[in-house]
């Protein structure tokens, strides 16, 4: 794999089989092509969001490759799927860095992903 388009599915195999450093540079260079303004460790946690999302959905961690689907039936595209798992993922991340809770609950990150719809993310609701 030379190129990665989150707007588009990947082969799980032929993404697994890549090593972390080599998906975050097909996604670091997906994101330059859009010439965003991001700062430096901002754009690092975002690359490498992206990567954990894109990793769970190639292992069919549960309830993801349903999460892309629904909301893309819904009417975002598949970038914008993984942008908000991986908003739903960084919360929660954020919280344990924080403090905030002892330990990741992949039983709360289920519900929250039950839960959301693109109408809920639109409305700034996830």
């Amino acid at each position: 794999m030379d190129k990665y388009d989150p707007a588009n599915p990947i082969g799980s195999e032929e993404w697994l089989a890549l090593d972390e450093a080599k998906q975050i540079e097909l996604v670091r260079d997906f994101h330059a092509e859009l010439d965003l303004e991001m700062p430096v460790d901002a754009l690092s946690i975002h690359l490498s969001i992206h990567v954990i999302v894109e990793n769970q959905l190639a292992m069919g961690v549960e309830l993801i490759p349903e999460t892309i689907a629904k909301l893309t039936r819904q009417g975002l595209n598949r970038h914008e799927a993984i942008h908000v798992i991986g908003a739903i993922l960084s919360e929660d991340i954020f919280d344990l860095v924080k403090g905030n809770i002892e330990e990741f609950s992949p039983t709360k990150y289920r519900r929250r992903l039950e839960k959301i719809t693109a109408k809920r993310w639109l409305k700034g609701k996830y």
